[in-house]
């Protein structure tokens, strides 16, 4: 039974980068002598125990066949005959196909194993697939361009990008749950180069699989891309947060737009209403503004309820250097007006059977008197 430190834990150790999450492959092992040896079971799809005292996860090494279309679509198969070399030929890419041995204490012994070259493809900055199984996963796609968003200065070998596309073509990118596109998309924004992830996205096809279609036609037009260049660049500068970075991309989308394919992809609520927010004040930008105008956003966005994130939208904004301190001023104004308040002096006037909506009318009035001096 030998040990084996593999995939990406060696890969970045390589281009001198930290280490966080670390794969472990066990060759010549069994699930008996594993649970033997007190590791606990995991893994429904394959076998993946917990190492009992560092809970690092070790793998059997394994084959797998495709049986079904989609990303879950396979059958493996782990027993103690499996070699190092036969598992690792089942991934990806090239520089994920690495390893390196440890010891019972857990540090790396002997020298690096490379069967498929994966260190000159590192070296030389290539995204190369493995094999011709590349194609069974559709995922892969998808992990490419996020590699590409990571690794920005890296290239797409030309017959690993021919049958990215030839996937597309034949829509097994639909195969994928959406979930686990929000998933890569998610990591790809957290990314150096969240644009690298779109750009290689267009360059196979899956543009549209991915991204609302207004946004698409924004990112095909050069100019407006060029200005989403210069904005997303200066926020990903300073905001690590992936609501901010998909906010940014999506501001000129209408907000309808924004919340249809944020449902369909089943991204984060709390994120669609931030990027739903964004969209919202950046419409206001095309308007001269009015109290009633100023009204209608801060209800469509909630500040009365969610102030806090009102404040964050205008930090955004402020990061591609959009003036708001007059909207500091009038959301200060409009949330002065105490609604309570005004409610009881209303209620004090005696019973009515529209007593709500005069509250509401004279809420809203107040709220209007003050954004119109601020606004002056």
């Amino acid at each position: 039974m030998k040990t084996y430190q593999v995939g990406g834990a060696v890969r970045d150790r390589l281009l001198g980068l930290p280490v966080h999450d670390i794969d472990y492959v066990v060759v010549g092992s069994s699930v008996k002598e594993m649970l033997g040896n007190g590791f606990r079971p995991v893994g429904s799809h394959f076998p993946v125990f917990l190492h009992p005292q560092t809970q690092h996860e070790y793998a059997l090494a394994r084959t797998e066949r495709k049986t079904a279309p989609g990303h879950q679509g396979f059958v493996f198969h782990a027993d103690p005959s499996i070699q190092l070399e036969d598992d690792l030929k089942r991934r990806d890419l090239t520089i994920n196909a690495m390893a390196q041995e440890v010891n019972a204490s857990g540090e790396l012994v002997g020298h690096l194993i490379d069967p498929y070259r994966g260190k000159v493809d590192l070296e030389q900055g290539i995204f190369r697939h493995l094999s011709d199984a590349f194609s069974e996963d559709p995922l892969r796609v998808l992990r490419v361009a996020r590699f590409a968003a990571r690794f920005p200065t890296f290239t797409i070998a030309p017959e690993t990008l021919a049958i990215m596309k030839h996937m597309v073509s034949k829509d097994e990118l639909k195969t994928l749950s959406k979930e686990r596109i929000w998933q890569e998309l998610a990591r790809a924004l957290r990314s150096q180069a969240p644009e690298r992830f779109i750009d290689v996205l267009e360059e196979c096809g899956a543009l549209e699989e991915i991204w609302p279609t207004a946004f698409t036609v924004q990112w095909r037009n050069m100019s407006s891309k060029k200005e989403m260049l210069a904005q997303l660049n200066q926020v990903v500068a300073i905001h690590p947060e992936i609501d901010k970075r998909l906010a940014i991309l999506l501001k000129k989308l209408k907000p309808v737009e924004i919340s249809t394919w944020g449902g369909e992809l089943r991204v984060p609520n709390e994120i669609t209403e931030y990027c739903f927010a964004v969209a919202e004040f950046e419409a206001c930008h095309e308007f001269v503004l009015s109290p009633h105008i100023v009204l209608d956003l801060f209800n469509r966005t909630d500040v009365w309820r969610k102030p806090a994130r009102f404040t964050e939208v205008m930090k955004l904004f402020e990061s591609i250097g959009v003036g708001v301190a007059n909207w500091s001023k009038l959301v200060n104004a409009a949330l002065q007006v105490d609604g309570g308040q005004i409610a009881a002096k209303i209620s004090q006037l005696g019973s009515s059977s529209n007593l709500g909506e005069q509250i509401h009318q004279a809420v809203v009035h107040a709220r209007l008197m003050a954004i119109s001096q601020a606004l002056d």
